[in-house]
């Protein structure tokens, strides 16, 4: 990415200097989540493309061998069995850039993650 007196600021920016291979998947993800949440106000925070819906619904970042996907601990406990051959940890994600991005999972994550936020779980 950037140095640090450099940051982006905004999404657009973000994935214009993210690895080029990673670039595709960005785009691709972007494009879920602003249709899944339309509502969602997109940001950067952390260094990273957010997604606001009253508190966080999601971030994601794009580095050289993966997409990296953060939709909380609660969602990734969730789905602790789908995520399984996927290298994870208690708040993230990482989708491996040489395979397709699982599409159905993540827009179940989201979902689940959207409704979490709206019923205050």
């Amino acid at each position: 990415m950037r140095d640090a007196k450099n940051l982006p600021s905004s999404v657009n920016e973000y994935i214009r200097f993210a690895p080029k291979q990673a670039r595709p998947k960005l785009r691709e993800l972007r494009a879920m989540v602003r249709r899944i949440a339309p509502e969602a106000e997109e940001t950067i925070s952390y260094r990273m493309p957010a997604y606001i819906l009253k508190r966080n619904l999601v971030y994601f970042a794009g580095f050289e061998r993966h997409i990296g996907f953060y939709p909380g601990a609660k969602t990734i406990a969730a789905f602790r069995r789908k995520l399984s051959k996927y290298k994870n940890a208690k708040g993230s994600v990482q989708f491996p850039l040489e395979k397709p991005l699982p599409k159905q999972l993540i827009r179940s994550m989201l979902e689940h993650k959207i409704l979490e936020i709206r019923t205050g779980k």
